[in-house]
């Protein structure tokens, strides 16, 4: 596992000849699905654009729509520096209607959830503002990182958010500002903040709140070898937040080096029922704290598309979650999703799910 010359891991980029190395079929090709965890981007000469996309959710799962999440990608390079981030919402919009034009069965970015400084002050409506116009209908939240560790000072793979952010009064503020526009709130943080953002959800109760990777439970550096103590650390925290209605939870993010993954160091990716195995502790946890309802699956592509392939990987939720009820897996396939973000899929509404 290589670190950089920071001193941060890095995540490796995916390998498309590597990944066709393991085949399988689809799982319930008919199961609707709203991937609600993806992003646009291109990275160190590797992009992850629409044809990158289409090529996996048109890989035989029945993807119907996908909400986009920030990803530093296509800043405005002119204008207000608070403003440069809706250049990634301009880009991502376009792109939703390139998809369209292509005649797409899948809804590209229905949802877009962007980047703002919830610690603007004022200047943060004017920009909520500018990333409504720039999303045509689709901006649905708002993410705005608070990751850090006190055991990676210098951060993971990204440098490290200041201290006791979602306790900050002005954080606060600006996530007001985002409840008031009828925004939600993608919060990006590590396992041992979960108590931070359960202080969040009491203080905020009608603000949405949604969970990003199961709170991304770290498993290198410190942290390596000790997966029952962090399972049972990070099962306490989810218990105490599941307490609080406002708050919904991305069941996903285990293929980021940031969890231990190494699946990218085998000879042959892994097969669907190798990450069955490995992931339903949390998926179960998960599901048996927040209930169907309030879980819903991602994949986190590409950043998860260096250990596993797209179909691989909704096998794998598949084979989780193949004894629960067709109403349950309609809501971790898709209603969730829909209801968190607020997505016009009517023709789903009352379709039983297959699996």
């Amino acid at each position: 596992m290589g670190l950089d010359v920071s001193g941060r891991y890095r995540y490796p980029a995916p390998d498309a000849a590597w990944l066709a190395l393991h085949q399988e079929d689809v799982i319930a090709p008919e199961q609707p699905i709203i991937d609600p965890h993806h992003h646009l981007w291109e990275e160190g000469g590797h992009p992850y654009l629409l044809d990158e996309l289409a090529g996996d959710v048109g890989d035989g799962h029945n993807v119907v729509a996908t909400v986009f999440v920030q990803a530093h990608y296509g800043y405005r390079a002119d204008g207000p520096a608070h403003l440069a981030p809706v250049g990634e919402t301009e880009k991502v919009a376009a792109m939703a209607h390139a998809a369209h034009a292509r005649g797409m069965a899948c809804d590209v970015a229905a949802g877009i959830v962007a980047y703002a400084d919830l610690q603007l002050g004022d200047a943060l409506d004017e920009v909520l503002a500018a990333h409504q116009a720039a999303a045509d209908g689709r901006l649905r939240g708002i993410r705005h990182s608070v990751s850090r560790d006190e055991l990676f000072p210098d951060g993971i793979v990204l440098r490290p958010s200041p201290p006791g952010m979602l306790a900050d009064p002005a954080y606060r503020a600006g996530l007001a500002r985002c409840q008031a526009h009828g925004l939600s709130y993608d919060a990006m943080l590590y396992h041992r903040q979960i108590p931070e953002l359960t202080a969040l959800a009491r203080a905020m109760p009608e603000l949405p709140i949604v969970l990003d990777h199961v709170g991304c439970i770290i498993g290198v550096g410190p942290y390596e070898g000790r997966e029952a103590e962090n399972l049972a650390e990070w099962t306490g925290s989810m218990r105490d937040l599941a307490g609080c209605p406002n708050v919904r939870v991305k069941v996903g993010g285990f293929g980021m080096i940031i969890t231990g993954a190494r699946w990218h160091e085998r000879a042959v990716p892994p097969s669907s029922q190798e990450l069955a195995h490995a992931w339903r502790p949390y998926v179960e946890t998960c599901i048996d704290l927040f209930g169907a309802d309030r879980c819903m699956f991602e994949s986190n592509f590409p950043v998860d598309k260096a250990m596993v392939s797209y179909r691989a990987l909704w096998n794998a939720f598949k084979r989780i979650v193949s004894g629960a009820s067709e109403d349950e897996q309609a809501a971790l396939f898709w209603r969730t999703a829909a209801d968190a973000y607020r997505l016009p899929v009517p023709a789903l509404r009352g379709a039983p799910a297959h699996g």
